[in-house]
C-alpha cells in the first residue's frame, strides 16, 4: 500500500505546505515590519497643511501624549530624466539641516546625505534609482514651483514611509514614473517659499496615548493654517497597503489549506473504510484471540499517524521553502532594507496539529466500525449482494450494451453510495483546479472593468493647487490633447451615526465621459446635481442605504460641515470612493469654480511633443498614464498572483493523482479475485482493464460537472474571503476555465490508469484465486 499511502501523504503535504507558507510569511512580514519601524522611528501620526509658522511646533509638542515632533516640507515636482520620454512625478521631502532625523529616518543604501550648504543636492529613493539606473554623481532636471533646476544625486536611500511607494492616485508602485527625493530643509524652503514654516508634521506618541484625541487636538492647531486632517499610522498609505497584504495572507491561510486538508480527511476515510472491509476476517480473528478494542483501534490509528507524519514532514520542508520564497517575493514590492525570515516553531506545530487532526478525523468513522465489529460476525464473509434484474436491463437499449460495460454499470448502480463518494473525491480535485484558475479570469475582468470600460482618458493630471475651470480650455488647446475633463478632489470625513470614514470626495461633471462614475453591472452613471454617490464598500462600512443622510466634514479650505443625502450606491472593484457633482462640491468647499486636475485624451501622433511640454509646465503635482497603470497592474500580478496560481495548479494535480490512484488501487484490491477469474475464463487483458478502469473512467466523467459546481462554490468562497477595502475580486468563471480544469483532471486520471493497468497486467492469477486463510 506504500504508493496509495504516499498519495494521501502528498495531499496532506499540500495542505500543510500552504498553511506553513502563509503562517511563516505572515510572521516574517510582521517581524520585519516591526523591526524596521522601530529602528527608523516610524511616526504614529501624520498631518499636512498649506503653510504653518514654525513656532506652532511648540504647541504641537505640548499636546498630551506626544513624545516627539518633527516638522518638515513635503512638496511635489516634475522631473526630466535623460533618456526617458515621459515626465516623472516626484515627492520632495526635506531633511533637517542640523542634527539627525527624529522620525522616519532614512536608511542609506549608497552615497551620503545632502550637504546643507549645497542646495542642489538630493538623495533619491533606491527603487527609483534602480529603475532609471541612476547612481550618486548623476544628475537630472526638476521643476520646483515653476523653476527648472539641475539636481545632483549624492545618495540613494529607503524610508519606512515608502515601503510601498505609489504615486498619488495610484494603485501599485511604478518606480519609473514616481520617485522620492530628499533635500536640505533650507534649500526646499527657499524653493517653495516656506521660510520659517512647514507644511507637514510627523509625531510619535507615548505608550498608552489616545491617538484619536491627539489627532483632534492636532487638527485644531493646523486647521487655521490649511490643515487637511491628521491621520494615524494605520491610515498612512504605505503602511495601509502593507497591512492589507498581511491580512490577505491570513485569509489565504484559512481558505486554501482548509480545502486540501478536508480532501485529505475524505481520502483517508475512503482508504481506511475499504481497507477495514477487506481485513474484517483478520480483525475478527484477533479479537477472538483476546486483542482489545483499544489495541485494534490503535493499530489503525498508527497507520493514519504514519501517513500524517510523512505528509507533515514533506509539507514542512516544502512550506518552509515556499515561505522564504514568498517573503522574498514581497520584498520586490514592499521595499525593506533587510529581511527577517526566522520562522518559529509555532507555525509548524499549528500546521502539524491541524494536519494530523484532519487525517484522524477522516479515519474516525472507519476505525470505529472496526472496533465495534463483533468477532463472530467479523469472521464470516460479508453477506453476498442481492442480484436481480433491474428495470434498465429489461429495456431494448440494454441489448446493445456489451457484457463488460454491463458489469461496470451494475457495480455502480448496486453500490451508489460508494460510487458517489469516489466521484466526490475526483470532483474535489477539479473544484480546486477551478478555484485556482478562476483568478486568471477574475484579474482579467477586474482590469477590463476598471481600466478599459470604466476609464477612457489617456492621462490624469493633478495640480499643486486647485485651478480655475477655464484651465480645461487651456489644455484642450495644447498640441496633442484631443479633449479634457475636470475633476475635483477634497479630503473629507464622512460620518453616519457612530460610524466614520476618512474618505476623499471626487467631484466630476454630471455627464462625465472620460472618467465617469462606473458601476460594474450598470455601466456609466450620471451624477445628480445634488447628493452623494457612494461605492458599495463604503456603504457597508457606514451602514448606508439610498436615502440616508451623512455628515460630511471637509478637511481642507474652510472645512465646511454639512448633511448630504445618499442618492446612489454603485459597485466598484477598486477602493471605496464617493462622488459628487463638481459644481455641488465646489459650492460646498466654498472656493469658487475650480478643479484639482484634468483627465485628458492624447493624440498618439503628437504624444512626444505633449510629453516635452508637460515636463516644462509648472504647478503640476502628478501625471498618471492609464496604459502605464494597466501594464504595471499586469506586471505586478504576473509576478505574484500568477505564480501562486502555478503552485495551486501543481497542488491540485497532486490532489487529482492522489484521489484517482487510490480509487483505482482500492478497486483492484477488492476485485483482484474477480478479475483473475475473468482472465482464466478467457477475457483478454484489455477487457479486464476495461472492466476495472472503465468504472473509474465513468465516475471521472460524472465528477466533471459535479466538480464544476463545487468549484464555483469554492471560487465564491475564495472571492468573498479576499474582499478588502483596497479591492474586491470579481467572481468570474469562463467556459474555458472549466474546460482547462477538466482536461488537467482527465490527464491526471489517464496517467494513473496507465500505472494501474501495468500493475493489472502483472497480477498473480494463482495467488488472487486462492482463498484467504
Amino acid at each position: 500500500m506504500k504508493v496509495q499511502l504516499l498519495a494521501i501523504a502528498l495531499v496532506i503535504a499540500s495542505g500543510t505546505a500552504l498553511l506553513i507558507m502563509s503562517l511563516t510569511t505572515i510572521e516574517a512580514l510582521e517581524e520585519t515590519t516591526t523591526a524596521y519601524y522601530e529602528r527608523t522611528r516610524f511616526a504614529d501620526i501624520f498631518a499636512h497643511a498649506k503653510r504653518v509658522p514654525e513656532y506652532r511646533s511648540r504647541d504641537i509638542a505640548e499636546i498630551p501624549g506626544v513624545r516627539l515632533v518633527e516638522t518638515r516640507i513635503d512638496e511635489r515636482a516634475i522631473l526630466n530624466v535623460a533618456g526617458y520620454l515621459e515626465p516623472v512625478v516626484a515627492q520632495v521631502i526635506s531633511l533637517p539641516d542640523r542634527g539627525p532625523q527624529l522620525l522616519n529616518a532614512l536608511v542609506l543604501r549608497s552615497g551620503r546625505l545632502v550637504d546643507p550648504t549645497r542646495p542642489d543636492e538630493v538623495v533619491v529613493s533606491e527603487p527609483f534609482a534602480e529603475a532609471h539606473r541612476l547612481e550618486p554623481g548623476d544628475s537630472f532636471e526638476a521643476i520646483l514651483r515653476g523653476r527648472k533646476r539641475t539636481m545632483q544625486i549624492v545618495g540613494t536611500a529607503l524610508s519606512p514611509e515608502f515601503v510601498y511607494a505609489i504615486a498619488p492616485g495610484g494603485l501599485m508602485p511604478d518606480d519609473e514614473r514616481f520617485g522620492i527625493l530628499w533635500m536640505g530643509r533650507d534649500a526646499l524652503a527657499a524653493a517653495f517659499d516656506l521660510k520659517a514654516s512647514f507644511n507637514s508634521v510627523a509625531l510619535s506618541l507615548l505608550p498608552g496615548a489616545d491617538v484619536n484625541d491627539v489627532i483632534r487636538r492636532l487638527d485644531d492647531i493646523l486647521g487655521p493654517n490649511g490643515g487637511v486632517g491628521a491621520y494615524s499610522r494605520a491610515d498612512q498609505t504605505s503602511n495601509w497597503f502593507l497591512e492589507s497584504e498581511i491580512a490577505q495572507q491570513r485569509n489565504l491561510s484559512r481558505v486554501m489549506p482548509t480545502v486540501f486538508l478536508a480532501v485529505a480527511a475524505f481520502l483517508t476515510n475512503l482508504v481506511m473504510a475499504r481497507l477495514i472491509d477487506t481485513e474484517r476476517r483478520e480483525i475478527g480473528l484477533l479479537k477472538a484471540l483476546g486483542y482489545t478494542n483499544w489495541t485494534i483501534g490503535w493499530h489503525y490509528f498508527k497507520l493514519v499517524l504514519a501517513i500524517g507524519t510523512a505528509g507533515i514532514l514533506i509539507g514542512s520542508l516544502i512550506g518552509a521553502w515556499l515561505g522564504h520564497w514568498n517573503t522574498e517575493l514581497y520584498t520586490k514590492f514592499y521595499r525593506f532594507p533587510f529581511l527577517l525570515y526566522r520562522p518559529g516553531p509555532a507555525g509548524f506545530v499549528v500546521s502539524g496539529t491541524i494536519s494530523v487532526a484532519a487525517a484522524f478525523a477522516g479515519s474516525l468513522t472507519a476505525t470505529y466500525r472496526a472496533v465495534r465489529l463483533p468477532p463472530a460476525e467479523a469472521m464470516k464473509p460479508p453477506s453476498p449482494a442481492v442480484y436481480r434484474r433491474m428495470f434498465a436491463s429489461r429495456t431494448a437499449f440494454a441489448g446493445t450494451i456489451d457484457e463488460p460495460t454491463r458489469m461496470i454499470l451494475r457495480r455502480i448502480i448496486r453500490w451508489p453510495g460508494r460510487a458517489l463518494l469516489t466521484s466526490i473525491g475526483l470532483a474535489m480535485s477539479t473544484a480546486v483546479m477551478i478555484m485556482a484558475l478562476q483568478w486568471v479570469d477574475a484579474i482579467d475582468s477586474l482590469a477590463e472593468t476598471v481600466f478599459e470600460r470604466g476609464q477612457h482618458q489617456d492621462a490624469t493630471i493633478a495640480f499643486n493647487e486647485p485651478h480655475p475651470l477655464k484651465t480645461v480650455g487651456d489644455f484642450e488647446n495644447l498640441h496633442g490633447v484631443l479633449s479634457a475633463e475636470p475633476y475635483r478632489y477634497v479630503s473629507a470625513r464622512i460620518s453616519h451615526g457612530h460610524l466614520a470614514e476618512r474618505q476623499g470626495i471626487i467631484g466630476v461633471p454630471g455627464d462625465a465621459l472620460l472618467s465617469p462614475v462606473f458601476d460594474v453591472s450598470r455601466g456609466r452613471l450620471e451624477v445628480p446635481p445634488g447628493g452623494l454617490v457612494v461605492s458599495r464598500k463604503l456603504a457597508e462600512l457606514l451602514q448606508l442605504e439610498i436615502g440616508d443622510s451623512v455628515i460630511i466634514k471637509l478637511l481642507e479650505g474652510r472645512q465646511a460641515q454639512v448633511s448630504v443625502c445618499v442618492v446612489q450606491v454603485f459597485e466598484t472593484y477598486i477602493g471605496k470612493p464617493a462622488y459628487m457633482d463638481i459644481s455641488a462640491l465646489n459650492r460646498l468647499a466654498g472656493d469658487g469654480r475650480v478643479a484639482s486636475g484634468l483627465h485628458i485624451r492624447i493624440d498618439t501622433a503628437d504624444r512626444s511633443g505633449l510629453m516635452a511640454a508637460l515636463k516644462d509646465m509648472p504647478d503640476i503635482a502628478s501625471i498618471q498614464f492609464r496604459r502605464a497603470a494597466i501594464d504595471t497592474f499586469y506586471k505586478t500580478m504576473g509576478e505574484t498572483i500568477f505564480i501562486f496560481i502555478g503552485f495551486f495548479v501543481v497542488f491540485s494535480m497532486t490532489l487529482s493523482v492522489g484521489v484517482t490512484y487510490n480509487s483505482i488501487r482500492i478497486a483492484l484490491s477488492e476485485r483482484a479475485q474477480e478479475l483473475a477469474t475473468l482472465r482464466i475464463l478467457g477475457f483478454t487483458r484489455w477487457e479486464t482493464s476495461y472492466i476495472l478502469l472503465g468504472e473509474v473512467g465513468l465516475l471521472t466523467w460524472l465528477a466533471v460537472p459535479l466538480g464544476a459546481a463545487i468549484g464555483f462554490g469554492l471560487a465564491w468562497w475564495m472571492t468573498s474571503a479576499f474582499e478588502t477595502e483596497l479591492y474586491r475580486v470579481p467572481l468570474v468563471l469562463h467556459d474555458a476555465t472549466y474546460g482547462k480544469a477538466a482536461i488537467i483532471m482527465l490527464v491526471s486520471a489517464l496517467v494513473c490508469a496507465a500505472v494501474a493497468r501495468r500493475r493489472l497486467d502483472q497480477l498473480d492469477l494463482i495467488g488472487a484465486l486462492k482463498s484467504r486463510e
